[in-house]
C-alpha cells in the first residue's frame, strides 16, 4: 500500500510563499507521474502541477510562473513551491501519484489559506 504524506501548509498573507512537501512510502521512480491537486470549498478538485517520471512538468494556467513542482529522488519527495500567493489559492492541497500500471494514490490533504 502506497502512502503519501503532505506537509508544509498553513496560513499566509497575499504575496507570501509556502513550500509543500509530499513524501512517498516507496521509490518515486515507481510512479508514472506525481502531482499536486487542490480543492476549494464548493469547487471540484483541480490539477495544480504535475511532474512525470521523465521529469517533464505541466501547470494549471492560474499558477504558471508562480508555482514550481520539483522532486528529490533520494528522499522520495515531491515539492510544490508556491510564490505570490493569492486568496484564490486557498484550498486543500492533495498529493497524487499514478503508478506505472495506472493505479492512483492520494495523500490526506493539507490546508493552505491565503488572506488578503
Amino acid at each position: 500500500q502506497v502512502q503519501l504524506v503532505e506537509s508544509g501548509g498553513g496560513s499566509v498573507q497575499t504575496g507570501g510563499s509556502l513550500r509543500l512537501s509530499c513524501v512517498a512510502s516507496r521509490n518515486i521512480f515507481s510512479f508514472n507521474a506525481m502531482g499536486w491537486y487542490r480543492q476549494a470549498p464548493g469547487k471540484v478538485r483541480e490539477l495544480v502541477a504535475r511532474i512525470s517520471r521523465g521529469g517533464s512538468t505541466n501547470y494549471a494556467g492560474s499558477v504558471k510562473d508562480r508555482f514550481t513542482i520539483s522532486r528529490d529522488n533520494a528522499e522520495n519527495t515531491v515539492y510544490l513551491r508556491m510564490n505570490s500567493l493569492r486568496p484564490e489559492d486557498t484550498a486543500v492541497y492533495y498529493c497524487n501519484a499514478v503508478s506505472l500500471s495506472g493505479s492512483g494514490y492520494w495523500g490526506q490533504g493539507i490546508q493552505v489559506t491565503v488572506s488578503s
